[in-house]
């Protein structure tokens, strides 16, 4: 499966100027897509499940405290088992985030969730072993296919952001379906590139997400 790459991003911007007149202009007037795989897959999904619904900065500074927690080193997922909610809260964690960090160490301790696989694994089944984690839902995996593996071709349809850019983009009186997202990815002839075009649909309303 293809991962992004500053290669794969020049083709993607050139297939999909071609492909969609919609998204030309917005491919014309920015740089390539940014988005690059990171090899930590295991630390870059703690860190998703500690961003969520927070600001950089929060997020950022709980992190910091997290590792503090540790001696400051990222924890290995028997260390985070070794502690507990109440300690997690502790440190700026909600109760429920606190147990999603867990429930994610207990399944890879477990062997349910098994990072060193997911490379040979389709979108649909890293989605699937993901959000079997408590706390860890479609819109976290799918930012983690694009953002940290890296994919080249995932569709997040149920960004609000992306939603909202394809209503401007496109001319919808009504904030699109996924269904509709779906339609329109497919009529505009987005793949293999979905998620470039999804990067510039984002860069469209200057609203990327980050994890």
């Amino acid at each position: 499966m293809q991962r992004m790459s500053e290669d794969i991003a020049r083709k993607a911007a050139s297939y999909l100027s071609t492909a969609d007149s919609v998204l030309r202009p917005i491919i014309e007037t920015h740089d390539l897509c940014t988005i690059r795989p990171n090899t930590d897959y295991y630390q870059e999904l703690v860190d998703a499940i500690i961003s969520q619904q927070l600001s950089v900065h929060a997020a950022r500074s709980i992190e910091s405290r997290f590792r503090d927690l540790f001696g400051g080193a990222f924890p290995a997922p028997g260390a985070i088992l070794s502690t507990d909610v109440e300690t997690l809260r502790g440190i700026g964690f909600s109760r429920a985030k606190a147990a999603y960090v867990l429930d994610l160490a207990r399944h890879i301790i477990e062997g349910t969730v098994r990072f060193e696989d997911l490379d040979t694994k389709s979108n649909d089944e890293v989605v699937g072993e993901l959000t079997a984690v408590k706390g860890i839902g479609v819109w976290t995996a799918h930012m983690f296919l694009m953002f940290c593996m890296g994919r080249t071709d995932v569709l997040p349809v149920g960004d609000l952001g992306i939603r909202n850019g394809v209503r401007k983009l496109y001319g919808l009186t009504d904030v699109p379906t996924p269904e509709q997202v779906t339609e329109i990815a497919r009529d505009k002839h987005w793949h293999p590139y979905e998620s470039v075009a999804s990067w510039y649909v984002w860069q469209s309303l200057n609203n990327t997400p980050v994890i």
